[in-house]
């Protein structure tokens, strides 16, 4: 029998899946023997795990191919059928993870979506549900989004979660007003299966980070009678806030209806005094507590070595780093983060060096963010030399770079005119899913152009509409203007037709009007 038809037939269903549909699962007694912690139900299947590992990873990769390359809505589906790949909730998820993450076409994701979605007897996990928002949102599409809202209420109306309501209200956020985001909250009352404060704190959560705390501050208090304000709905009004005595009022009022600041409330209080330089009132708040037996956690001494930092003092910082073990709580690379930051903006890059190391040293991995506060530093320093030194380091040490990293880099390639070195950022961004393409593009392709790389910028321009984005109005007028005057006309009418499928250019205005254009739910959409 083929390999990995067998894989295919002995391979069980998630405990996940399994406990969603048989509350029965849950009364297995996995771990129940003492000696040996490993149930009769893995041991079935131990000798298998490697080669079901590895199966798995092919398989995922072969799924997610097939999404990323598919020529059609048609191609797509006859490729996945001829492919012999079980499509298992485990494996979607793991495929629309790295569609996300790469960037990928959200529509053949969509198609993808829609087509597993139909299978009989199958339901999405609110991971991939709630992926697939994030990938239509991210793009603007955000009628499809409505459209896919009131087919899940009809077919999985637990899959509409306040998560979900968060993820899409971030999107509409980032080009709409306040009053069309709170509109669109409103329509989710007809979707989730409870319109509860759990929703209502998903929209303050949501006007917290997309627009301004007073926005967020307004609309709770034109919409705090109709929910139950509880300690989380507190929580996040106070965090954010560069105002002490506007924060300092959120904690009174919690107060006041008799909810009890946890570690997280304090946190906030802690943050915005770091923030706001006043380091003596936030050394009070660990003080107090301490006296309500409440234990300072690794998040409220990172806030604290960040306004050590504002205020000059990186040394005392770092001493915090030392001192936080003693309570019996361990820096982790964001604590870390904060304090390499601090040198970094004192310009004692050697510091910042040594800290670095020492987080190695404990077990702690640099992160992106870790390596963009050095990245920072050598782009207004000119020197291309260390940080091409350092993105070597991220890639041997497995440490994709995000989307500022590739702008530090890529507009520090610009400036000294190394295209070998943009073309190799970008050709790892097409490899390895990292980074904005539509960002980056802007500065790459003005880079080709100037240094009149037309084969280049060809390339690059394809690859990146293979990947479902299109480029910039103002990059592609002045490919086309180079392309025209070099008489090549053929790669140009190539380029035009790609960005045809991309539909005709619109006013960023218009796009705005038709973001929160929503059907009728009590109606299937057109």
């Amino acid at each position: 029998m083929n390999h990995r038809v067998r894989m295919m037939i002995m391979k069980p269903l998630s405990l996940r899946s399994l406990s969603r549909y048989d509350p029965f699962i849950s009364t297995l007694g996995l771990n129940s023997n003492p000696v040996n912690p490993i149930s009769t139900f893995s041991r079935l299947y131990l000798s298998e795990t490697v080669a079901e590992t590895a199966v798995v990873k092919d398989d995922v990769e072969t799924v997610f191919r097939i999404v990323s390359s598919a020529s059609s809505t048609r191609n797509l589906k006859e490729s996945l059928k001829s492919s012999g790949v079980f499509l298992s909730n485990d494996l979607i998820d793991k495929v629309m993870k790295r569609v996300r993450f790469s960037h990928g076409n959200p529509f053949q994701a969509l198609v993808f979506f829609n087509y597993t979605n139909k299978r009989k007897g199958f339901y999405h996990t609110p991971f991939s549900f709630d992926t697939m928002l994030y990938i239509l949102g991210r793009s603007r599409r955000f009628n499809e989004i409505w459209e896919l809202l009131v087919e899940m209420r009809r077919k999985d109306r637990s899959l509409v979660s306040p998560r979900s309501v968060q993820v899409v209200l971030g999107r509409i956020a980032k080009v709409c007003s306040v009053k069309q985001t709170v509109e669109s909250f409103r329509k989710f009352k007809k979707l989730v299966p409870e319109f509860d404060t759990a929703c209502f704190n998903a929209l303050l959560r949501t006007l917290c980070q997309e627009k301004s705390m007073r926005d967020a501050r307004n609309v709770y208090h034109s919409l705090k009678h109709s929910f139950r304000p509880d300690l989380r709905t507190f929580n996040i009004l106070l965090s954010g806030w560069k105002s002490a005595e506007e924060a300092e009022g959120f904690f009174d009022e919690m107060r006041e209806m008799g909810i009890e600041p946890d570690v997280v409330s304090y946190n906030c209080l802690i943050d915005v005094y770091s923030k706001g330089r006043e380091i003596e009132k936030a050394y009070k708040v660990l003080e107090k507590m301490r006296e309500k037996e409440i234990s300072p956690d690794v998040i409220s001494y990172t806030s604290l070595i960040g306004g050590l930092g504002l205020v000059g003092q990186p040394d005392k910082a770092r001493d915090v780093l030392k001192e936080m073990k003693e309570y019996g709580c361990y820096p982790d690379a964001a604590a870390y983060n904060a304090a390499i930051r601090n040198f970094c903006i004192a310009n004692r890059l050697r510091d910042a060096e040594k800290l670095m190391d020492e987080m190695v040293s404990k077990g702690l991995n640099p992160n992106a963010t870790t390596y963009n506060l050095f990245f920072r530093c050598f782009y207004w320093s000119n020197d291309l030399g260390r940080s091409w030194s350092l993105y070597q380091r991220m890639k041997k040490t497995g440490c994709l770079p995000n989307t500022q990293s590739c702008m530090f880099l890529t507009r520090l390639f610009r400036k000294q005119e190394k295209v070998e070195m943009g073309i190799e950022l970008w050709n790892d961004m097409v490899e390895n899913g990292f980074g904005s393409y539509i960002l980056v593009s802007d500065v790459l392709f003005d880079l080709l152009c100037d240094m009149g790389k037309l084969v280049e910028v060809e390339k690059c321009c394809l690859q990146m509409m293979e990947k479902g984005h299109k480029p910039s109005n103002v990059s592609f007028r002045r490919i086309k203007v180079l392309m025209e005057l070099a008489n090549k006309h053929d790669a140009l009418q190539t380029l035009t037709e790609k960005m045809a499928i991309f539909g005709p250019s619109t006013q960023v205005r218009e796009r705005v009007e038709n973001v929160v254009e929503i059907p009728d739910l009590e109606s299937p959409p057109c």
